[in-house]
């Protein structure tokens, strides 16, 4: 009974933890786009202008709207379709006795009418400015009117199409599972029974080619609505290639290729990245780390929570510091689709001027995994239906088993522990044995820098909905793991979720471990935690109560570099996402010999015998 009871308790808090941490609705949810009529008047009008995009090869285009109604309102809205055919004759009959609903998938993003034409409720008429992404289709806009709670289409667009919506597009590295492997994952239109999909890549002056495989999601592999109703788009054709036996710090040149069976061949454009180093190459080496940052609309439109802009501000932070940025770990809540799948194509489209030059992983948050009765930890909706396979598919990452979507990459003199904090973690467990065999493999030596990476706060944070539950990390994180960091001496643990900045004394069960702030010298006898979750979700308020091992807050967007000049010495920042300049900082310098000496519960055996 006592067990039942304990079970129970865990279980409210980690409700009640689910709600706190909650931040507002995918903006897209707020249409009601099945109660959808048709009220169309021949008087009321939309039109979009240039019809044909990408003329030049581009894959993101502005359209022009100028729009008409006899009968204005501050609630008329307009809502762009991908597909362009949105009729009801594209709606699944969902009872032989029952009427299908006119409209059955919500738009890609959407606007209300006097967002540019403040003046619009008064004269009828209104223009708009709206940039559209090759998404593997054409696009209609309609005006409605009624507000997003009982929409009635007013007025219907032409269609807008790029020259070639198949194209291949928006690709993303990421490090294979050996160092000299770098993979490229990329979107098209082309199925394997149109072209065969590849890779031509190489040194400048050389070119070889490599081939991807192919996959796709449809709507049985997802778990639930809106993911598999409303928020279905057909994401296309996920193509990977694996190049291998790369030579550390090379720059290679690559384009992405498709071999139609009548013999032609559709390319992308050209791009580059610079091989990895091998590890434990000593060289100037430099990380970016951040979560939740989301996706965000240059023209305005989805505004979300306030991700404007702080999604675009990083995203923008990291573009113009490419030059110094060899890696990147965004460590979950990714874009948040949460179940309205177009959003990928647009977070893919927002951070193609990294994610194709640098590697870019990913870790697995709350809004990509948890769903109820599908293995998550968490029982919660949080992923909007996608389960986790939307995550899965649209990057790829060196795990063993996709769905188990904790790994261990190596860049240089850095180790990464990448944990899934939406699978237990807990001590016996199979994540559990993962985390403590990848942190006790490293070879210190080599690779002096050990840095364990998770969604969820399995360590510490102020954060206000883990204070008032007296944790102050999520439920049961540090309790089993705290004693792996220490025993293996992890230098930084950072993690997402919470969406703020803070940063900890090196701390073990509570105490810290080491009184300095900001220059550490030899041992720092515990693990440094930090919460970099800022990268553009709405803000999580930090509670008033203050603690020892707090030494820095902020309530901002932003996220965290760390530059390794050698194998003795680390410099960390955070720097804020609206300027690039750098807010806290820390140097660690010390010696292998620091490494190896006994700390509290960290101690090798020793023996009194000569």
């Amino acid at each position: 009974m006592k067990e039942i009871k304990l079970r129970l308790a865990i279980l409210l808090v980690l409700a009640t933890l689910q709600n706190a941490s909650s931040h507002g609705e995918q903006p897209l949810s707020r249409i009601s786009i099945r109660k959808a009529t048709f009220a169309l008047h021949e008087l009321a009008y939309i039109q979009a202008s240039p019809t044909v995009l990408g003329l030049r090869g581009e894959n993101t285009e502005w359209v022009t709207l100028e729009f008409g109604s006899t009968n204005p309102s501050v609630d008329d809205w307009i809502g762009v379709f991908s597909p362009a055919n949105f009729s009801a004759s594209t709606c699944p009959e969902e009872n032989p006795r029952v009427y299908p609903p006119f409209l059955c998938s919500a738009p890609i993003k959407f606007q209300y009418a006097n967002y540019s034409t403040p003046e619009y409720k008064d004269t009828g008429k209104g223009f708009l400015k709206l940039q559209l992404i090759n998404q593997r289709s054409d696009f209609s806009f309609v005006l409605f009117s009624g507000g997003l709670l009982n929409p009635k289409v007013v007025a219907v667009s032409n269609h807008v199409a790029f020259s070639n919506p198949d194209a291949p597009v928006y690709p993303r590295l990421a490090q294979g599972k050996e160092w000299n492997e770098m993979t490229v994952t990329w979107t098209s239109g082309y199925g394997i029974n149109e072209a065969e999909p590849f890779v031509e890549w190489g040194p400048r002056g050389e070119s070889m080619r490599s081939p991807a495989v192919t996959q796709t999601v449809d709507r049985n592999s997802l778990c639930g609505a809106p993911a598999r109703t409303v928020g279905w788009r057909d994401p296309g054709f996920i193509h990977t290639s694996f190049l291998k036996e790369l030579w550390p710090n090379r720059e290679y040149m690559y384009k992405l290729g498709h071999r139609l069976f009548n013999g032609t061949y559709i390319w992308s454009q050209t791009y580059h990245f610079r091989a990895s180093p091998y590890p434990g190459q000593n060289s100037l080496q430099r990380v970016v780390i951040f979560g939740d940052m989301g996706k965000d609309e240059a023209d305005g439109s989805n505004e979300y929570n306030n991700f404007q802009r702080g999604s675009l501000n990083t995203t923008k932070q990291l573009i113009q510091d490419l030059k110094n940025i060899d890696i990147v770990f965004h460590i979950g809540d990714i874009c948040y689709a949460n179940g309205y799948l177009s959003q990928w194509d647009q977070f893919t489209a927002q951070i193609e001027p990294i994610a194709s030059t640098v590697p870019y992983m990913i870790a697995s948050g709350n809004h990509e995994r948890d769903w109820p009765g599908t293995g998550s930890f968490y029982e919660n909706m949080d992923s909007g239906g996608e389960c986790g396979v939307l995550a899965e598919n649209m990057f790829y990452v060196p795990t063993e088993t996709r769905a188990k979507f904790w790994y261990s990459t190596d860049y240089g003199m850095f180790h990464f522990c990448i944990a899934d904090t939406e699978h237990d973690w807990r001590e016996g467990t199979e994540q559990y044995k993962f985390i403590e065999h990848c942190l006790a493999s490293v070879d210190r030596q080599k690779q002096p820098w050990l840095i364990f990476l998770a969604h969820r706060v399995l360590g510490y944070s102020s954060c206000i909905s883990y204070a008032e539950e007296g944790s102050f990390e999520e439920p049961m994180g540090r309790e089993s793991l705290q004693k792996l960091w220490q025993k293996y001496k992890v230098d930084i643990a950072l993690y997402g979720h919470v969406h703020n900045y803070e940063r900890t004394c090196p701390i073990y069960q509570n105490i810290c471990t080491n009184e300095e702030k900001h220059y550490y010298k030899g041992s720092l006898n515990g693990t440094i935690h930090v919460v970099a979750g800022g990268a553009g979700a709405s803000l999580s308020t930090f509670t008033t109560l203050q603690t020892k091992w707090s030494i820095f807050k902020d309530y901002d967007h932003g996220f965290v570099k760390l530059t390794a000049f050698d194998h003795s010495n680390l410099l960390f920042e955070y720097k804020k996402s609206r300027d690039g300049q750098v807010y806290d900082s820390f140097k660690i310098s010390r010696d292998y010999r620091d490494i190896s000496a006994c700390t509290v519960d960290s101690c090798p055996s020793t023996t009194l015998a000569s």
